[in-house]
């Protein structure tokens, strides 16, 4: 019997995390970003890429991002989020990734009740800008980390069944 094949690691997404955020909420988008890379996720944040960008379409550039570039969308819901130019574009963008367990919200408990309709059908997170953000955070940033942890898991059981596939056909064919 003759094995033939090799293991490969494949990642599904070019980010694990794009924030989507009202400029008045950067402090913080900054710290769930340096979190995030922290525990060596791939995230993306706009000043991060800011050399990327310029001399770009900047819609050009976003838009793929928040369409598949980024295994999950985490949009800082605040009550400025529904206000800006950015935001909805983003949105527009992310929209349709509601469907495929891909958009995590993360409320803001001083935004409107029912500001965010569309957003309650899936699971998302509260954070309360009035109390101890860095300890929300570090928490937010935990459960984060599992929700990825689990979808690598199922990403590598399914790569090793069809590897085991495709050795069971190459073995077959001998």
């Amino acid at each position: 019997m003759k094995q033939v094949g090799f293991l490969s690691i494949e990642f599904r997404s070019r980010y694990d995390f794009g924030l989507s955020f009202a400029g008045e909420d950067r402090l913080i988008a900054e710290k769930l970003n340096s979190a995030l890379q922290e525990a060596e996720m791939e995230v993306f944040y706009d000043k991060d890429e800011q050399h990327r960008i310029l001399a770009r379409d900047v819609e050009d550039y976003l838009a793929p991002i928040y369409r598949t570039e980024a295994r999950f969308i985490l949009p800082l819901l605040s009550r400025n989020f529904p206000k800006k130019i950015w935001t909805k574009f983003e949105s527009q963008q992310f929209k349709d990734r509601f469907g495929e367990n891909s958009v995590i919200p993360l409320w803001f408990s001083d935004a409107p009740p029912g500001m965010f309709d569309e957003t309650t059908r899936v699971g998302g997170m509260t954070l309360d800008p009035s109390t101890d953000v860095d300890r929300q955070i570090t928490e937010i940033v935990s459960v984060l980390i599992k929700r990825v942890g689990d979808e690598r898991q199922q990403e590598e059981s399914a790569s090793s069944a069809r590897a085991s596939t495709t050795n069971a056909l190459i073995n077959d064919g001998q």
